[in-house]
C-alpha cells in the first residue's frame, strides 16, 4: 500500500512573513481614507479616493503572497491549492474593479460625473458579475477557506478563522467597518507574521 507523500513546506520569504501584517494594515489605510473621503458627502474623485485604492490594490498583491505561503505551510495539498487558485482568482477580479475605480476618478471632473463612466463599464457583459459581484467573493472565501484548513492542521489556534470570518463579514453590513475588519484582521494573522519571520529567508531580487 502506497502512501501519499506531502512535501514540507517552503521557509517563507521575507515578503510572505511581511505580508501577513502588511496587507490588512493598508486595507485599513484604504477604509479610513473611504470615510475620511465622505466627510462632504459624496466619495471621489480626489486625493483620498486615489491614494484609498491605491492602498487597497497594494494590499491585494499582498494577499496574494500570503495566500500564496498559507498553501506553502498547509503542505500544497489538493484542496489548498484549489483554494489557493480561486483567491487568486477572486483578487484578479478585485484589483480590476479597484483599477476601475482609479482610472474613473481621474477622467471624472466631480462626483456625478462618475456615475455614467461606471455605467459604461458595467454595461460590458459579464463585467458587473465578475468584477463586481461575484468574482472578488473568491477571495475572500479562499482567505476563510485557508484559515480553516490551518486550523484544522492545528497550524494556528481555532479562533483565527473565526476572526478572518469576522472581518470578511463587517464589510458586508457596513463598507464603514472595512477598517474594524482590517483590525481584526491584524490580530488574526499575527501569529503567522511571527512563525514566518522566525522561518523566513531572504527574497531573490
Amino acid at each position: 500500500m502506497s502512501v501519499r507523500h506531502v512535501p514540507p513546506a517552503t521557509p517563507p520569504t521575507t515578503l510572505a512573513a511581511c505580508s501577513y501584517l502588511a496587507a490588512p494594515l493598508l486595507a485599513l489605510v484604504y477604509g479610513v481614507l473611504r470615510i475620511v473621503d465622505g466627510f462632504d458627502g459624496s466619495r471621489g474623485p480626489g486625493a483620498a479616493w486615489t491614494l484609498g485604492h491605491l492602498a487597497f490594490m497594494a494590499a491585494l498583491v499582498l494577499f496574494a503572497v500570503m495566500l500564496h505561503d498559507m498553501r506553502a505551510l498547509l503542505g500544497r495539498t489538493r484542496m489548498a491549492t484549489v483554494t489557493f487558485a480561486a483567491g487568486l482568482a477572486g483578487i484578479g477580479f478585485a484589483f480590476v474593479q479597484f483599477a476601475v475605480d482609479v482610472v474613473v476618478g481621474f477622467m471624472a471632473a466631480d462626483h456625478e460625473a462618475m456615475g455614467p463612466l461606471f455605467d459604461q463599464v458595467q454595461a460590458v457583459p459579464g463585467v458587473s458579475l465578475l468584477v463586481y459581484q461575484a468574482g472578488p467573493v473568491l477571495f475572500y472565501a479562499a482567505l476563510v477557506a485557508l484559515s480553516a484548513q490551518l486550523a484544522a492542521g492545528r497550524h494556528v489556534r481555532p479562533w483565527m478563522p473565526l476572526l478572518v470570518l469576522a472581518q470578511t463579514v463587517l464589510p458586508v453590513i457596513s463598507l464603514d467597518l472595512i477598517p474594524v475588519g482590517s483590525a481584526l484582521a491584524v490580530v488574526a494573522f499575527l501569529p503567522l507574521a511571527l512563525r514566518a519571520r522566525s522561518r523566513s529567508v531572504p527574497a531573490h531580487v
